[in-house]
């Protein structure tokens, strides 16, 4: 009787981890496998593949961009115009300084 109990126990027990190991496998792939993939499309800049599809990707928005009567919105226009202002003034400072 107490040889049948711990069959049963092992069963379940293995059961159990088989159980748990999937569910961390199916959280692991839903969850975090989508970022691990962005991250290493990041790290793998160096690589001529990655670099070229990266460029024609930046090339395809430039396009599309052109494209448009205005490429940028109003409050967007603003804002690069007060960078380009400051930074105007800071190379002027610069200038008179030397």
């Amino acid at each position: 009787m107490e040889k049948n109990n711990l069959k049963i126990f092992f069963i379940k027990l293995i059961s159990i981890t088989i159980s748990i190991i999937i569910i961390i496998n199916v959280v692991f792939n839903l969850l975090l496998a989508d970022k691990f993939e962005k991250i290493d499309n990041l790290l793998s800049l160096d690589k001529s593949k990655f670099r070229n599809d990266l460029r024609d990707k930046i090339r395809n928005e430039i396009r599309n961009g052109l494209e448009k009567d205005n490429i940028l919105n109003q409050e967007d226009k603003v804002l690069l115009f007060k960078l380009y202002k400051k930074i105007k003034k800071e190379f002027a400072d610069i200038e008179n300084k030397q």
